[in-house]
């Protein structure tokens, strides 16, 4: 496995990060310590979750937090688990439904963040958190009383960073200037939607957290499953079948041509897409959400994989940047109109 530094800090993560939101609902209790198991065997010791993972969805034994309960109960098994992890956790959104108080809203609040951190803890049954995570923006919550908060719980030692999901440009700029103004490092980390097929984050998110210092750490980076090489032929999972059924003709001839090209170069599809997304230097970690043992197996190689030149080119043309000559693209409004765009 190889190795980079989260953003500016001298923290060392692995150029993959296990993410854990199918663990509960998806992936059985069992497969997921067996996921969690090969992971660490292999080097792979960045592990995203966040405190809502698990609450979707019509199964009566689904609920919030239940994701974060499972990895839990996993570090409890000893062995120097917990101790090898770089921990990533997140919060926002309302965790009980209906809600357990007019503060069981979505946001940043230093109220929140207090209260969701020690929850975490308790599922997540360790005493610090490693990259701690605003899971959105929260307008109404000022960057004096976020890094009041967070300052606060680095000092405790609950938290060692900080970490931003889903921010435009101008709110990481935002957030980093606030911190220097108290001489504090501020956000390290910025998690964001990003694949070939979701292109936007390059006109604004990714120059800012290259010009900031952040580690960006691309989430649904197969794009829901349509990259990962089944979506057309029916054998995908629920999200990328259901999502294929959308896709419009030139989309599907788009997703055919990236086939061909991931077959001219001796790779799966998947694989390719999520070495694209490592060839952008504001990239540490793409979130990979393997199913099975197998399916991380598989993804284990993708540092190794260098893309030619000639071969980015031609991924440029299947799937044209943001702001690319008659895409459509408007850099202003970052959004892509282009006819093979999915939004997701």
């Amino acid at each position: 496995m190889r190795y980079t530094h989260l953003g500016r800090t001298g923290l060392l993560v692995p150029r993959l990060c296990l993410g854990t939101m199918n663990f509960g609902p998806q992936t059985e209790e069992a497969d997921a310590y067996a996921i969690m198991d090969a992971a660490l065997e292999a080097g792979l010791t960045f592990f995203d979750t966040a405190n809502v993972y698990g609450g979707w969805g019509d199964k009566p034994e689904r609920h919030a937090g239940w994701t974060e309960e499972i990895i839990g109960r996993w570090f409890a098994l000893g062995g120097g688990r917990r101790e090898k992890v770089v921990l990533a956790t997140k919060f926002y959104n309302p965790m009980s439904n209906p809600l357990d108080g007019p503060n069981d809203v979505r946001g940043n609040s230093a109220y929140k963040m207090r209260r969701a951190v020690e929850d975490s803890l308790g599922r997540l049954r360790t005493d610090h958190i490693e990259l701690y995570q605003m899971h959105h923006v929260d307008p109404h919550a000022p960057w004096d009383e976020i890094w009041d908060a967070y300052q606060d719980l680095i000092a405790a030692g609950k938290v060692v960073y900080a970490g931003a999901s889903n921010f435009g440009g101008r709110h990481i700029c935002w957030a980093q200037e606030a911190a220097r103004q108290r001489h504090f490092l501020g956000l390290v980390s910025e998690q964001h939607q990003y694949s070939l097929l979701k292109r936007q984050p390059e006109l604004e998110v990714l120059p800012a957290a290259l010009a900031e210092g952040l580690g960006v750490i691309p989430w649904s980076p197969l794009a829901a499953g349509l990259l990962g090489g089944h979506a057309l032929d029916g054998k995908g999972g629920e999200r990328s079948s259901s999502a294929a059924k959308t896709l419009s003709d030139s989309a599907r001839s788009a997703l055919e041509r990236f086939h061909q090209l991931a077959a001219e170069a001796g790779e799966s599809p998947a694989n390719l897409a999520l070495a694209w997304t490592l060839a952008n230097p504001a990239v540490t970690a793409p979130i990979i959400g393997p199913r099975t043992v197998e399916q991380l197996t598989e993804s284990l190689r993708v540092p190794e994989i260098e893309l030619s030149t000639d071969l980015l080119a031609a991924l440029d043309e299947v799937f044209p940047g943001p702001g690319t000559p008659g895409t459509g693209a408007d850099p202003a409004s970052q959004t892509a109109t282009a006819p093979w765009a999915y939004s997701w």
